[in-house]
């Protein structure tokens, strides 16, 4: 199957030559540049020689083709091998760089004075190496300066450069180097939800706790949405989980964001009465907290989803706390600052024995933050992508919301000088190894919301098994917003769910909130009890989903025919039958899926 666009990273010219003796890594070549500095973004500061970076090396991998491959024999439900997903040291082996590799990074940072053996982490397969290492000896290193910039518009602070070099030998063996030229944060991304205080929150929540007919689902779900509600929009009110010793739903958070024991306890007392006394598991990686005291309004949506657990109960969930956001402070007393949590949170499930066979992560940025020669081949976003394909290749099902802005958010202007209005997709939302989830408002009908984002990548390439979907959809759009999107790039979103009106609990009382962020784990809810059915009959989870979902899966869905996503100053797409990019193939019905599945 086509993976990744086809486009060829350019490497820029020759570098200058630092005053090296070895001829070996005398020849530097540069890897990313800048032209300049990345809208929203400023100087402020150059840091201190000794401020300490975590040195992130991410070497190629050598089978990574047999990867892709096997991923798709085990996603697709017409091969043989469907369901047959690979072990940890499975994947480990087929993501293992190839020992010349290995040689030819561990004799750089040798050089450097650095021992490889003394890396603060090395994952399972060898292609990550972790390494603690002073500003001045990274700009040694990479041939290049680090400066301190801001981000107004979030507050955010972070370590970067504007260019990095690398020895040209070892352009062939290194994918990317972190933190470097990627300037994007959580911190700057956006959680796809927002408060509604135009939403009056329930004055009788108790009453809103009887389980709903989905043959009768009353209008008022259409705006406030309970978990009686989604029970009944998704037809799940009478599935009773069989497999809860085995399966897991994660929940991945970040920026600070916690959730609230007392406050799911709230929501469970309100609207769940029969899961009041459940609790979930709280981990915490790389730093990530767990502050009882200050409750996020994303994490308490996220968790059990408030609403995840309305569907999945009681399917065991877990909530990810991440840490490696925190604002630089220019002082050599500051710990190491990479703002790049993804690949903590990553490289830690990656890393686990047993994982949740479902997951949901509701962040997201514009996917043009980085440079299409920088995410394609050798950058952040092609790293992360292969992370998410190596999650999928190991049974786990990988929901991302789709964001909050349409078409695209702001002005919509190119970042490549040339300043063209152009939609903006967003990432993860555009990976093709994730589900992406849209959004849907009302009942009887059922239609997009206006927020809900949809488009085209611009960096990875149409995949072979949405085509049949995504063609009569690009068909009928003609020439319609023509030189404005990728015809040719990945679609999405994939699926949707209900995005606004959601009664949460947070610091004690309801409150409605709104956002994709509701649509991903509510859809996450869905599939965790799919995954539950697979599994209570001996079979295995999911895995990545979106091959069932594209074919034989297809019908299990409502369609949803009205509604669009404007942005960038343009109306945006129209939902309408069939796969559209705004809702994707639509909503879920659980019982229609649930007699589709192999």
């Amino acid at each position: 199957m086509l993976l990744l666009s086809t486009f060829v990273v350019a490497l820029a010219g020759l570098g200058g030559a630092k005053p090296l003796s070895d001829k070996r890594w005398n020849d530097v070549s540069v890897k990313h540049r800048w032209v300049e500095i990345p809208r929203g973004w400023e100087f402020h500061s150059t840091p201190p020689e000794d401020h300490l970076l975590e040195m992130r090396i991410g070497l190629k991998q050598n089978r990574l083709d047999e990867l892709v491959s096997a991923l798709y024999e085990v996603s697709d439900p017409t091969h043989d091998k469907y369901g047959q997903h690979l072990s940890k040291e499975e994947v480990d082996a087929l993501v293992a760089p190839h020992p010349d590799s290995v040689e030819a990074v561990e004799s750089w940072l040798q050089y450097h004075g650095i021992n490889p053996a003394d890396a603060e982490f090395r994952s399972a397969g060898g292609e990550w190496i972790v390494i603690r290492v002073p500003v001045a000896q990274v700009e040694r290193m990479l041939d290049t300066k680090y400066g301190v910039y801001y981000h107004a518009a979030s507050g955010s602070s972070v370590v970067r450069t504007m260019e990095y070099s690398l020895p040209t030998e070892l352009l062939s063996h290194i994918d990317v180097i972190t933190p470097t030229t990627y300037f994007s944060t959580l911190r700057s991304m956006r959680a796809t939800s927002f408060l509604q205080p135009q939403t009056a929150p329930l004055e009788d929540a108790a009453s809103f706790a009887t389980d709903i007919s989905p043959l009768a689902v009353p209008a008022s779900c259409g705006t406030t949405v309970t978990a009686s509600c989604v029970r009944a929009l998704y037809n799940t009110t009478n599935y009773v989980p069989a497999a809860t010793a085995t399966n897991k739903l994660g929940i991945a958070g970040y920026l600070q964001e916690y959730a609230n024991d007392a406050d799911l306890q709230t929501f469970f007392k309100q609207f769940l009465p029969n899961a009041v006394g459940t609790t979930f598991t709280h981990v915490q990686v790389n730093g990530g907290l767990n502050d009882q005291s200050d409750p996020g309004v994303e994490a308490n949506l996220d968790i059990r989803n408030q609403f995840a657990e309305a569907i999945s109960f009681p399917t065991p969930n877990i909530y990810y706390s991440t840490g490696g956001s925190p604002p630089f402070q220019a002082d050599s007393f500051t710990p190491s600052n990479t703002n790049e949590p993804y690949l903590d949170w990553l490289n830690f499930i990656l890393n686990s024995s047993t994982i949740p066979q479902t997951f949901s992560t509701s962040y997201g940025d514009d996917e043009q933050t980085v440079p299409e020669d920088y995410a394609v081949s050798g950058g952040f976003w092609y790293v992360m992508t292969n992370l998410f394909m190596q999650l999928g290749a190991r049974g786990s099902s990988i929901m991302f919301s789709s964001g909050d802005e349409g078409v695209g958010g702001g002005n919509c202007q190119a970042n490549d000088g040339t300043k063209k209005v152009i939609f903006q997709p967003a990432f993860p939302a555009s990976c093709p190894f994730v589900t992406t989830v849209g959004g849907t408002t009302g009942v009887n009908p059922t239609v997009a919301v206006s927020f809900s984002g949809g488009g085209f990548s611009r960096y990875f390439a149409q995949p072979s098994y949405q085509t049949a979907s995504v063609t009569p959809f690009l068909n009928a759009l003609g020439t319609k917003f023509a030189g404005l999107y990728n015809a040719t790039g990945r679609a999405y979103p994939d699926v949707s769910a209900a995005a606004e009106g959601f009664q949460i609990v947070i610091n004690g009382r309801v409150s409605g909130v709104a956002g994709t962020s509701c649509s991903s784990p509510t859809f996450a809810g869905v599939v965790s009890l799919l995954n539950d059915f697979r599994i209570s009959e001996g079979k295995a989870p999911l895995g990545f989903l979106n091959p069932l979902f594209y074919s034989t899966a297809k019908s299990g869905f409502n369609d949803i025919v009205s509604g669009s996503n404007p942005g960038c100053g343009q109306t945006g797409f129209t939902a309408g039958t069939g796969w559209d990019s705004v809702t994707g193939l639509g909503t879920p019905d659980f019982l229609r899926l649930q007699a589709l599945l192999p």
